[in-house]
C-alpha cells in the first residue's frame, strides 16, 4: 500500500507538458522601442535619426497589420515560433551544417577519474555507455527530474529527442525523424550504431528484456574493434552527413536508388539511440587547456561520426571522450543535463563498473555493409577534402580561467552570466576599437516547446562602461557606478527574454508574416541598422552559458569576422571556448580569449578598489 502511495504522488517527467502557456506575442510598441535601443551603439546621430523614422513609419504602417496577423497565429497554435524557427534556424540551411551548426564539446572525466591514458578507450567507454543507456531508461520510464526555473516549471520536450532521432537531408529542405517513445507510448528502438575506421556496427542495449552490462558492451565494442584493425578500412560513408545538405540529400537518394538495403541501413543508423564514435586520435587534454580535445571532438575525423544524428558520443584511443551532437532537435541544456546526469553516477562509482562480469552469450555486432560504386567512393573523397579544408580555416581554442569563479562573483552581489558577457564586452572594444553586436541565448522553457530568445549584450551602457575603462580620466567610482548600470540592463533583458518579452523573435515573425503573405520585405529589415546590429544573423560575437556545470562546448562563428564564445561558469573557475576563422585578418581566437581573462581581472579590481 505504502509503495502505491509513493507512485502516484512521483512527478512524471512529461506530465505539465500540456498545462504549460503558450509562447505570447510582446505588444508591438514594446518589441520597437526595445529595437531601437539595441541599434544605437552602432548609430552615429544622423543614422539613428533615420531609423527611428523607418521603425515609426514601420509602426504605424505595415508594422501594426504584421502584427495583428501574427496575434491570429499566435490565436490558432501554442507555440507561434515553433515551426517557423525549426525550418529557419535549421531545416532550411544549405550549407554543412556538421562544420557550420552543430555543436559539441569535452567530457571533463580527465579532471577526476579518467586522465587521459592509452589503452583505456573501450573500458572508460563502456562505463560512459552504460552510464547513457540508464539515463534513456528513465526518460522511458519518466524518472527524469522535471526542470523548474524558481517555482515555473519548465518544458521538457526536447528531452525526447537525445534518442533515436535524426535529421534526413531533403533537396530544399530537412525533416527530424524522432522515434523516441516513453513506455506507456509503447516500444522504442533499442540498438545502437557504433563506427570505426570508415565501417558501421550495429547491436541492441536490451537482450531477453534486460539491459546489457558494461561487460557486455565491452564484448561487443573489442569485436568490432579487433575487426577493424586487422583488416581494410571500410568506405567512410559517414562523411557524406558533412556535406552541404542539398547535394547530401541527393547522394543519399542516389545510395537508396543503387541498392534498397541501403535505405533499410541508414533507416536502421536514423532509429539507434545514438552513435558511438570509436575515434584513432589521441588529443592532449589537461583541466586547464581543452583546446585539442574540444577541436577533435567537434571537427575531427568526418568518417567516424555521423553529423545528423542527435547524439554521437565520441571515444578517442586515449580514453578522452568528446560529445557530438545535431543542433536543430535541441538546445545545449537538454544534452547537459544527461551527461552532467552520467558523470555524477560514473563518479560516484569510481569511474569503475561495480557490478557482475558475467557476460551473456548475446547476438555479435552486425556489421552495416552499404552497397557503394566508384561515383559514391569518389565523393566520400571529394566531400573529405572539402571538409578538411574547411575546418583547418577554424581557429579553436579552449582554457580555464583559474583565478575564480563563481563563488567570488556571487560574493560581490554580481549576477556570474553578466560579468562574463560584460568582460566579452570589455575584451571586444579593446581588441576591435568599437562595439561588438552580440547574441546571447536566453531559454525561453517556461512556456509550451519554448527554445530560446536573444539576449544582446552590447547596449547603451555597457558600451558607456567600457568607454570609461578606457578612458584613463575617469576614476573608480565613475566606472563602478557605470557598470552597475550595465549589469542591471543585462540583468532586466536576460528576465524579460526568459519570460517571452524578447523582441528578436518577434521581428522574425512579422517579418516570416510577410514572406507568407507574399508582400515586400518591409523597410525596417533592409535599414543598414538592422544588419549592423546584428539582426538577420549577422552577429560579431555568438555567445552562450553552458550551464554552471563541468560541461563546456563550442559551436563556430555566426560570420566570417566574428567569434563564437562559449563558456561554463564553475565555482572556482570561468571554462571559456572561443572560435574564429584564421582567413579573417582582424580576429583572433586566442587573443580575444586571453583579453577576456584579462578584463575579469579587471572587473574584480574595480570593486575591490571601491571598498577601500
Amino acid at each position: 500500500m505504502e509503495k502505491q502511495m509513493l507512485e502516484s504522488t512521483e512527478e512524471r517527467t512529461f506530465q505539465y507538458q500540456d498545462s504549460l502557456p503558450s509562447l505570447p506575442v510582446p505588444p508591438l510598441d514594446e518589441s520597437l522601442s526595445k529595437y531601437l535601443n539595441a541599434v544605437k551603439p552602432f548609430l552615429n546621430q544622423q543614422e539613428y535619426q533615420r531609423t527611428e523614422d523607418i521603425v515609426k513609419k514601420f509602426e504605424n504602417g505595415i508594422g501594426k497589420e504584421l502584427h495583428r496577423k501574427l496575434l491570429e497565429r499566435a490565436k490558432m497554435r501554442r507555440n507561434w515560433l515553433e515551426d517557423w524557427w525549426l525550418n529557419v534556424a535549421y531545416l532550411d540551411l544549405r550549407i554543412s551544417t556538421q562544420i557550420h551548426c552543430n555543436m559539441g564539446g569535452p567530457g571533463p572525466y580527465i579532471e577526476h577519474f579518467w586522465p587521459p591514458k592509452e589503452g583505456t578507450q573501450i573500458e572508460r567507454a563502456c562505463v560512459n555507455i552504460w552510464h547513457t543507456l540508464k539515463y534513456w531508461e528513465l526518460l522511458r520510464e519518466e524518472k527524469v527530474a522535471i526542470q523548474r526555473s524558481g517555482s515555473a516549471v519548465l518544458d521538457m520536450s526536447q528531452f525526447r529527442m537525445l534518442f533515436c532521432t535524426c535529421r534526413i537531408p531533403g533537396v530544399t529542405r530537412d525533416s527530424i525523424g524522432s522515434y523516441f517513445k516513453t513506455e506507456t507510448e509503447g516500444e522504442c528502438p533499442s540498438h545502437l550504431t557504433v563506427l570505426c575506421r570508415g565501417r558501421v556496427f550495429a547491436f541492441d542495449a536490451i537482450h531477453e528484456g534486460n539491459m546489457v552490462t558494461p561487460p557486455e558492451i565491452f564484448r561487443q565494442l573489442t569485436y568490432i574493434q579487433k575487426r577493424c584493425h586487422s583488416e581494410p578500412d571500410g568506405p567512410g560513408l559517414a562523411a557524406l552527413t558533412s556535406n552541404e545538405r542539398t547535394k547530401w540529400a541527393e547522394l543519399r537518394e542516389y545510395l537508396v536508388d543503387l541498392d534498397p538495403k541501403n535505405f533499410t541501413l541508414l533507416e536502421k543508423i536514423q532509429r539507434s539511440l545514438f552513435v558511438i564514435c570509436l575515434d584513432d586520435s589521441s588529443p592532449h587534454a589537461t583541466p586547464e587547456d581543452y583546446t585539442e580535445l574540444i577541436r577533435l571532438g567537434l571537427i575531427g575525423d568526418p568518417t567516424v561520426r555521423w553529423g545528423d544524428k542527435s547524439y554521437n558520443s565520441i571515444f578517442f584511443s586515449n580514453g578522452t571522450c568528446a560529445a557530438f551532437c545535431d543542433h536543430s532537435p535541441f538546445d545545449a541544456m537538454a544534452l547537459i543535463t544527461m551527461l552532467s546526469y552520467a558523470e555524477k553516477t560514473i563518479m560516484e562509482n569510481e569511474g569503475k563498473w561495480k557490478g557482475s562480469d558475467k557476460v551473456r552469450d548475446i547476438p555479435w555486432p552486425e556489421e552495416l555493409v552499404f552497397t557503394v560504386d566508384q561515383k559514391i567512393i569518389n565523393e566520400i573523397e571529394r566531400t573529405k577534402e572539402f571538409y578538411y579544408k574547411k575546418v583547418s580555416d577554424l581557429q579553436l581554442v579552449s582554457y580555464a580561467f583559474t583565478s575564480f569563479g563563481k563563488a567570488l562573483i556571487r560574493k560581490k552581489k554580481l549576477h556570474p552570466d553578466t560579468f562574463v558577457q560584460l568582460a566579452l564586452q570589455l575584451a571586444y572594444y579593446k581588441c576591435h576599437g568599437r562595439p561588438g553586436c552580440c547574441y546571447e541565448t536566453a531559454m525561453t522553457r517556461r512556456f509550451y516547446h519554448g527554445r530560446t530568445e536573444t539576449i544582446r549584450p552590447c547596449t547603451v551602457e555597457a558600451v558607456e562602461w567600457c568607454k570609461s575603462m578606457l578612458d584613463i580620466s575617469d576614476n573608480t567610482y565613475q566606472r563602478l557606478q557605470l557598470m552597475h548600470k550595465a549589469f542591471a540592463k543585462h540583468d532586466k533583458m536576460r528576465k524579460d527574454c526568459e519570460n517571452g518579452r524578447g523582441f528578436d523573435r518577434h521581428l522574425l515573425g512579422l517579418l516570416l508574416i510577410a514572406q507568407e503573405q507574399g508582400l515586400p520585405v518591409p523597410e525596417l529589415y533592409v535599414d543598414n541598422a538592422f544588419t549592423a546590429s546584428g539582426g538577420g544573423g549577422n552577429f560579431v560575437l555568438s555567445t552562450s552559458l553552458t550551464g554552471y556545470t563541468r560541461f563546456s562546448g563550442a559551436a563556430i562563428p555566426m560570420v566570417h569576422h566574428g567569434y563564437g564564445f562559449f563558456y561554463a561558469i564553475r565555482d572556482d573557475r570561468i571554462v571559456a571556448t572561443c572560435s574564429s576563422w584564421k582567413s579573417c585578418p582582424e580576429t583572433d581566437a586566442e587573443v580575444l580569449c586571453r583579453t577576456v581573462f584579462q578584463c575579469f581581472q579587471d572587473m574584480l579590481q574595480l570593486t575591490v578598489a571601491a571598498q577601500l
